[in-house]
């Protein structure tokens, strides 16, 4: 019986591990401000900026795969699926913060 939870194409398990990787990045964006850690006042690129620009591009990077792996290869997996919607759901955000600032 074929599993519809895990992914069965390659792009399908990069989408999903780049899902994964992107929340790694994340929960130490997280811990180092927890730990007190802070940025300056103006763009630098120290160490809180980096890891959620690296969780940034790996949620963009798992919606481009997750898309070309639905679309093209027909994958049908449900953490497929959830991670291109996780994609989706960040790229809404960064459209809608381009479109009306605050």
């Amino acid at each position: 019986m074929k599993s519809l939870l895990l992914p069965t194409t390659t792009l399908g398990k990069w989408s999903f591990g780049l899902v994964i990787a992107a929340f790694l990045c994340f929960a130490v964006f997280l811990a180092e401000i927890a730990s007190g850690f802070r940025g300056g006042d103006t763009w630098t690129w120290d160490w809180p900026t980096l890891p959620i620009l690296l969780a940034g591009v790996f949620v963009f990077s798992a919606l481009v795969t997750g898309i070309i792996g639905i679309v093209k290869y027909r994958e049908r997996s449900v953490l497929v699926i959830l991670a291109t919607a996780i994609g989706l759901f960040f790229a809404l955000l960064v459209f809608g913060e381009f479109l009306f600032p605050h």
